[in-house]
């Protein structure tokens, strides 16, 4: 016996999984997640996510409750090596272009429970456990997933969408025929997360030791806990290396012993570089681990998934409400495939910086980067610029500078009201347009172009009469460096692309139209000016 048809079933209830129903299900979305395992996973994986996926948490209406359970880093990321010399200094402080702290650290479990609580709160999203899918078949219009449970009678589920968040051995992945691309970069690390029940004060919080006789990761594992990751050297097995005993005997180096921390997990972990050749077919995507792998060295793992997520939910959302084509999902592989491959770049290079066992190698490494003043711009590897690929981005030469970019999220006020951007404007695909007097034409000459892609168009200035007040002047500067008087901003925060002028404004939203694959429906009717896209 099947089920009503949902919107989305998700396999998989990881952050990434999570953080996708919850996105769907805010948009009103009929959502099912089934999870394989009977229980959450109770020990750390994950510890790591940047300002962007901060802004993503907040979109999910969350901001209090990840902020409650991470810890913000105050301080500068560092690499010395064995004579404690600094290689490099990369800051971590501060806030960054996304409103949010530029590093926080978390514990997995922690953020996972807040990610379950906050979708089994909703009546239209259910969090099935202890239901591992067995079977997947696609039909034109809908998919029929097949799973064994110990908790409920029902073994189908029908949908009109399936996504895999399944981890790296995914079976979406595998129904789908994608194939992996692998890097070949593999490394053994010995993870070993701790709960100190000393005081002691880490400076800096996060640091590399880069020393060849055993390179070693001491990082935050969130608030209340240390995490060490300490390289498999040659002659090592994986094996031996994996013993409470033999983490006991790398921590004490550290200061660390049972009297004065608990040992929470250990776990040889094998760093690779992989990914999907492609991430959606039909009526089936897949996100997060099921769709790349790579290195932690730049702690982009999860925080790539939430990517991928925050990608989907709106092209899913336009598709389910009729208002786009299915074919709209193929440009989620291309865009997020190409931004990918930058955070697996920049991973595997910094670890190729990292993992160096020679000792006449690793001299020549470190008299390089303190040559060049441990600063990053003059000693790290430089890879590409994380831009979006071919997809729901302007074509457009004069508009391809930011096109594909995240957008900044500065503050702003409205109505004797200051917040950040998202918080004032809420969800949707926005034309942010610099008031300066031009902003009256614009409106009255793009009406029709506005309703058609449900685009809201709100100026900002610090002078007149806009709808957001600069208070900060960030926005101003913003605009300045980048020579632009407007910019589209898409309901995931990225840019579409940004006009030099209030004349280039009309190409660019018929642009944006037109990659939207609307659907005729949708063409043919005339959308609520205050609905969002």
């Amino acid at each position: 016996m099947q089920d009503n048809l949902h919107d989305v079933v998700i396999v998989g209830a990881g952050p990434v999984g999570l953080a996708l129903g919850r996105m769907l299900g805010l948009r009103g979305h009929d959502v099912m997640i089934l999870e394989r395992w009977p229980e959450p996973y109770p020990l750390p994986r994950a510890v790591h996510f940047d300002d962007e996926i901060g802004r993503v948490f907040q979109s999910m209406g969350l901001t209090d409750e990840v902020k409650a359970i991470s810890e913000a880093v105050p301080d500068c990321y560092e690499w010395r090596n064995a004579a404690d010399e600094a290689l490099v200094r990369i800051d971590w402080s501060g806030t960054g272009p996304s409103g949010w702290p530029t590093a926080s650290f978390f514990s997995q479990p922690q953020l996972e429970q807040v990610l379950a609580d906050a979708v089994e709160a909703m009546p239209n999203v259910t969090l099935l456990r202890g239901a591992e899918v067995v079977g997947i078949d696609e039909g034109a219009d809908d998919v029929v997933v097949t799973f064994t449970s110990t908790v409920v009678k029902q073994r189908h589920a029908r949908a009109r969408f399936v996504i895999g968040c399944d981890g790296a051995n995914s079976f979406v992945r595998e129904r789908m025929g994608a194939t992996m691309h692998d890097q070949g970069f593999f490394f053994d690390w010995l993870i070993v997360d701790t709960i100190p029940r000393d005081n002691r004060q880490w400076s800096p919080l996060n640091w590399q030791l880069c020393d060849p006789a055993r390179p070693t990761t001491v990082v935050s594992g969130g608030p209340g806990r240390r995490r060490w990751e300490f390289m498999r050297l040659p002659g090592e097995t994986r094996e031996e290396l994996n013993t409470p005993g033999k983490a006991w005997e790398l921590l004490q180096a550290w200061g660390r012993t049972p009297e004065n921390s608990e040992l929470e997990r250990h776990a040889v972990y094998t760093f690779a570089a992989r990914w999907a050749d492609r991430w959606n077919h039909g009526r089936l995507a897949i996100a997060g681990d099921a769709a790349h792998q790579m290195p932690p060295f730049a702690g982009q793992g999860m925080c790539s998934g939430m990517r991928d997520a925050a990608n989907l939910s709106w092209k899913l959302d336009r598709i389910l409400r009729g208002e786009s084509e299915v074919a709209l999902m193929d440009s989620y592989t291309t865009e997020r495939s190409t931004h990918l491959a930058h955070a697996i770049a920049m991973s595997v290079e910094l670890g190729r910086v990292i993992c160096v066992l020679d000792e006449d190698k690793a001299a020549e490494r470190d008299a390089r980067m303190i040559a060049g003043g441990a600063d990053p711009a003059k000693v790290l590897p430089v890879t590409a610029l994380p831009v979006l690929g071919e997809g729901v981005i302007s074509p457009a030469e004069e508009r391809t500078a930011l096109a594909g970019t995240l957008a900044p999220q500065f503050p702003v006020q409205a109505n004797g009201r200051r917040d950040l951007l998202d918080e004032v404007t809420g969800y949707g695909a926005v034309l942010l347009v610099r008031d300066g007097g031009s902003a009256a034409r614009v409106a009255a000459s793009l009406q029709s172009l506005l309703d058609d892609t449900r685009v809201r168009m709100i100026t900002i200035g610090d002078t007149g009469d806009p709808d957001l007040c600069d208070v900060t002047g960030q926005w101003s500067r913003w605009f300045d460096d980048n020579g632009i008087d407007s910019a589209l901003i898409r309901p995931d925060h990225y840019l579409f692309g940004a006009g030099l002028d209030s004349d280039t404004v009309p190409d660019m939203l018929a642009e944006y139209r037109d990659r939207l694959r609307i659907t005729a429906h949708t063409a043919a009717r005339t959308p609520s000016t205050t609905s969002s896209a």
